[in-house]
């Protein structure tokens, strides 16, 4: 793949620099959001160079000094716990990705932002679906934006020992879990994230159960999917699509959420992942799973004949734990 293939039609066209922007640390319980902005030279060749979930933590390690030494220009922001409590998770990021790109001396002509959600920009901007493994400039502020959060939450472990914030970098682990039972929450844990996390009898008790504790052993993977699918079309809803069809079942395999506005009908695949640590959950619909739910939609409108225009999406769900607020990003046109 020609990974400055988005940044060359930009410099071919006049508007350079090329910035590329990225986060970390959205669904962790506890700890800032990290964003990072980063202009390379373009061309540049950095061996190894990809989307910071694809990479060990050695090897981004080597690559964030790779980055900072051969960087025109870099620029880290973050936004803590306080603020992702009071604003939400995804104003937060906006936050901390305008602080990442107005840390920049060297002022862009365009910055290329991974996701679709625009954080409105002191600076032209354009948002990349999956940008962190398609674009060379977003790959670098995924590597420098991860790679800062991680040292930062290591550096908290040794102000909060008991939490092991070094081993799980404040993500919801059944580790951090158990820590979060024994000591309670602590002053840079998220409190909107731990809403279920209460205090009866003198004990750290989650209210509803204590499935966060087991991880996905003990937990049934179809109540997960049907929990994650709710949350989808509860916030389709909100943004007034009409409910056609749910688990549309074919010969082809199986469509999450069929859905309509004015202007289009929807095949949905719904993503419920816990963070998006390794990887970002459309990543999961790979080119097999694509050819079933194009063929299972193809069946779908053989039998419902609409004058809507078809289109693929995927809603990915990100929930730390079943009792905190899931983080909904959706992508329009997936595939």
């Amino acid at each position: 793949m020609d990974f400055w293939a988005i940044e060359r039609g930009f410099v071919e066209s006049g508007v350079e620099p090329v910035c590329g922007v990225d986060e970390a640390g959205r669904g962790p319980l506890a700890g800032p959001v990290f964003a990072a902005a980063v202009i390379l030279p373009y061309g540049i060749d950095i061996p190894d160079l990809n989307d910071s979930k694809k990479l060990t933590e050695k090897t981004r390690d080597k690559l964030y000094s790779e980055i900072i030494e051969t960087a025109i220009d870099y620029g880290i922001g973050t936004a803590d716990h306080k603020e992702i409590d009071e604003h939400n998770i995804l104003k937060a990021t906006f936050l901390a990705m305008n602080r990442a790109v107005d840390a920049l001396r060297t002022k862009p002509g365009i910055a290329l932002v991974d996701g679709n959600r625009d954080p409105l920009l002191k600076c032209r901007s354009r948002c990349i679906v999956g940008g962190d493994s398609k674009s060379a400039s977003i790959a670098a502020a995924s590597i420098l934006a991860k790679v800062s959060r991680d040292r930062f939450m290591e550096q908290i472990a040794v102000e909060y020992p008991q939490y092991a914030f070094e081993k799980h970098k404040g993500y919801g682990t059944k580790l951090h879990y158990e820590k979060l039972l024994e000591y309670g929450p602590s002053e840079i844990h998220r409190a909107t994230f731990l809403k279920k996390l209460k205090m009866e009898n003198g004990k750290w008790k989650i209210s509803d159960g204590q499935d966060a504790l087991e991880g996905t052993d003990r937990t049934d993977t179809r109540r997960r999917g049907k929990w994650g699918e709710t949350r989808a079309l509860e916030y389709l809803n909100g943004k007034n699509y009409t409910t056609v069809a749910e688990a549309y079942r074919s010969r082809f395999g199986e469509i999450d959420l069929i859905v309509k506005n004015r202007e289009f009908i929807v095949f949905v695949e719904v993503k419920l992942r816990k963070n998006d640590k390794f990887a970002a959950a459309r990543e999961h619909v790979d080119k097999e799973k694509q050819r079933k739910i194009s063929a299972a939609a193809k069946l779908w409108l053989q039998s419902n004949r609409t004058n809507l225009q078809p289109r693929f999406d995927v809603v990915e769900v990100y929930m730390p734990d079943e009792f905190s607020a899931p983080e909904i990003i959706h992508i329009e046109n997936a595939f």
